[in-house]
């Protein structure tokens, strides 16, 4: 019984020890520390910040048209008698360029020139010759009533003399009294007579001689105005670029007859975006791309408009080409290249390495010597398209990640990657193709 009960205790105290090295090696498993997970490595390409110059271009699509243009329409409805242009002419400004059937205006103006000129005779007649000649008659009638009334005053004042002294009778100084009072009548009149002649007469002869005249004049200018509506001239030096008739067709007043265009100075117009139109300005370079063309063509802008287009709301812009390429024509639509602002030596960066946060401000994301990831905020110039200039924030030399870099943590571990080169650079002789095998 001893001997059993000794045997129980000694495997119950051998149990007790395997539980206890169980308890005790899994506590100092459990208080061990944790395995470091490795920390992650990014691999992004870079790009130098540097200087050089960089564009900001705003880029359109507008319609050629030319600097002037005329579209001629007769005045009058008459039959085309010649056209001395056809389409393509280059021609003068004031040169005739069609003629039309006057016969009738032709006559009429030679009646009308009759007639001007006998006003012009009348008039010269009574400025010259009638009026002065009676004024001049009536000075003289004037003075011939004043010697007869002077006369006729001392026939008068003899006979009264005689009468009172008693060496004439009664009715000889009557007859003497009644003739002096004719004579003053005779004169009074005379005077009268040259004192209107001189103030009404000859302000109103020469009135109405200068109203005929004027009249007479009109009527000409008229005549030979109409006579000129049957030529049409070019009121510009350009080409002739449309004439839908031929001659011997009835013209139509105020129906297009002849297009003449200045082709020598073309405007290209185009209409760009508010927010783009905002930084340009009259006199930036640009260029004009003409389809088939192998270059550009040179041109400024001319106007940019303060108004919005109320159709499309986008400002309507015109750009100018003083020496335009044969291939540029009015009525062709094009691409325009307007360099908006531009810096020589200005410090950059690819426009793909430029992120904004939520608050608007921009940053960029740069791999330090120690190979991590910096972000900083920077302040953005001039946007180009490949490059945009940086005018706070970081330095020339600064590696700035280009590819890799988009919602990466800072202080980020990185691993800078070479960009892969081109198929061209990366062939090798062996990749080349191979010589012809020899024949046997």
């Amino acid at each position: 019984m001893t001997q059993r009960v000794q045997k129980l205790l000694s495997n119950e105290l051998a149990n007790s020890g395997r539980v206890i090295a169980f308890l005790l090696c899994a506590f100092m498993l459990g208080c061990s520390a944790p395995e470091k997970e490795p920390t992650p490595t990014v691999t992004v390409e870079v790009d130098p910040a540097q200087k050089g110059p960089v564009e900001q271009t705003v880029s359109a699509e507008g319609v050629v048209f030319p600097q002037q243009q005329a579209i001629l329409s007769p005045k009058i409805t008459s039959t085309i008698k010649q056209f001395l242009v056809q389409r393509g002419s280059r021609v003068k400004k004031g040169q005739v360029l069609a003629v039309l059937e006057n016969a009738d205006l032709s006559a009429a103006a030679q009646q009308s020139k009759g007639e001007f000129e006998q006003a012009e005779a009348g008039y010269t007649t009574t400025t010259v010759a009638s009026l002065p000649q009676e004024i001049q008659k009536a000075e003289l009638d004037a003075a011939a009533a004043k010697a007869a009334f002077d006369a006729q005053q001392k026939v008068y004042d003899s006979r009264k003399e005689l009468f009172d002294q008693g060496a004439v009778p009664r009715r000889d100084l009557d007859a003497a009294q009644v003739a002096l009072a004719q004579a003053r009548t005779q004169f009074e009149v005379a005077q009268r007579q040259l004192a209107d002649l001189q103030r009404v007469g000859q302000k109103q002869s020469y009135k109405s001689a200068e109203g005929q005249l004027t009249a007479a004049k009109g009527k000409y200018l008229g005549a030979t105005a109409q006579l000129s509506y049957s030529e049409i001239r070019s009121p510009i030096d350009g080409v002739v670029t449309d004439r839908p008739q031929y001659a011997g067709e009835l013209a139509t007043a105020n129906v297009p007859l002849l297009t003449v265009m200045d082709t020598s100075t073309l405007v290209v117009k185009a209409h760009v975006a508010q927010s783009e139109a905002a930084a340009l300005k009259v006199g930036n370079a640009a260029q004009i791309e003409v389809a088939g063309a192998p270059d550009p063509v040179a041109a400024k802008v001319t106007l940019v408009s303060p108004a919005l287009d109320p159709g499309s709301t986008t400002v309507e812009v015109w750009v100018q080409s003083s020496k335009p390429t044969a291939a540029l024509r009015p009525g062709m639509t094009t691409q325009l290249l307007i360099t908006a602002r531009s810096a020589k030596d200005a410090l950059t960066v690819p426009a793909s390495a430029v992120f904004k946060n939520d608050d608007g401000s921009e940053y960029v994301v740069v791999a330090t010597p120690d190979n991590h990831a910096a972000i900083k905020t920077v302040q953005i110039g001039i946007r180009g398209k490949e490059r945009v200039q940086v005018t706070s924030g970081l330095s020339v030399g600064e590696k700035v990640i280009t590819s890799g870099g988009y919602a990466l943590p800072d202080k980020t571990q990185v691993k800078i990657e070479t960009p892969p080169a081109t198929e061209k650079d990366s062939a090798s002789p062996s990749q080349k193709s191979p010589a012809p095998a020899e024949k046997d």
